[in-house]
């Protein structure tokens, strides 16, 4: 039996004795189980999707990126909270079979209060931002290519390194991004197409490894580009750019939607946009815009 193929079976098979052991040991509810199995098991597609790796041997780091990866999602500070709770328990139990030493969990803490909101670029620091890519290389074409299309989608970062070049119809500049609950087609706004169109028609060929390469955008091995090789990127022509608020691939996603909603979108167009499964997650942002104004009116009413 091949090697990948061993690690899933002990991995299903550790699963479901965790199962029986919530049940006949702990003897947990039925909500309860069905909540612990389902955080862990949305826990192990997502490691395996993201980090490539399993969750015997998922580290800290790996953890703690799950959370924040919740955390950017738009998830409550509540479920947020419970998943940790969840991995927590799933650890003590592994390690009580003597699988693993010690719990990769033990030193992780979540904010249980009210949610951080996030911060937001102003129109000026996007375009200060998305004007720093020189398009004198083919990495100054790339890299504004994945600034511009990352803005004008909102797109989240995993679904725009996972873009296959058959996903991109210039002719008719929309973009189809393929999420974790739902597919949808974006359009791009004319700068945007414009870059895009400059990457593919100019320099993409060029940078493959394989002619065969179905990756739209490609790092200087000519692979697909990782989440790591883009938030070095981003983090580049944040200090190029002299922006001083700190600056995730999500704040682009965060920024596109609070605009949007600032030049009139509405709620229903923009959960669609985002790929949101559930419409609450976008009203988090009408929040952020109710804050904006009250700090306004604290600052500038005579009054206030």
């Amino acid at each position: 039996m091949p090697f990948k193929r061993k690690v899933r079976n002990f991995m299903l098979d550790l699963v479901a004795a965790y199962e029986n052991y919530l049940s006949k040991v702990k003897q947990a509810s039925a909500n309860t189980i069905a909540s612990y199995m389902r955080d862990l098991r949305q826990f192990s597609d997502w490691l395996r999707s993201n980090e490539d790796t399993d969750v015997v041997d998922a580290t800290q780091v790996n953890i703690a990126r799950y959370l924040s990866h919740l955390e950017e999602d738009g998830r409550s500070a509540a479920t947020v909270s419970r998943n940790l709770a969840s991995l927590k328990n799933f650890y003590s139990y592994v390690v009580s079979t003597g699988f693993i030493e010690a719990t990769p969990v033990k030193d992780i803490r979540v904010d249980r209060g009210e949610k951080k909101l996030p911060q937001i670029l102003s129109g000026r620091e996007i375009e200060l931002l998305l004007s720093q890519p020189s398009c004198t290389d083919a990495k100054g074409y790339r890299d504004k290519a994945m600034l511009e299309v990352l803005y004008a989608t909102g797109m989240r970062v995993s679904e725009l390194i996972d873009l296959d070049i058959d996903a991109v119809n210039l002719d008719l500049g929309v973009i189809k991004c393929i999420g974790s609950k739902k597919t949808r087609s974006i359009p791009l706004y004319p700068a945007a197409l414009q870059a895009l169109a400059a990457y593919i028609n100019n320099v993409r060929a060029s940078m493959l490894a394989s002619p065969d390469e179905k990756a739209l955008f490609v790092n200087v091995n000519g692979l697909r580009m990782t989440r790591q090789g883009f938030w070095k990127i981003l983090k580049h022509y944040q200090q190029t750019a002299n922006i001083e608020k700190e600056i995730t691939p999500h704040t682009l996603r965060h920024s596109f939607a609070v605009h949007l909603l600032e030049n009139g979108a509405d709620l229903g167009s923009l959960q669609e946009l985002m790929g949101h499964s559930d419409i609450s997650s976008t009203q988090f942002y009408t929040g952020m815009i109710d804050q904006k104004i009250r700090s306004v009116y604290s600052k500038c009413h005579p009054k206030a």
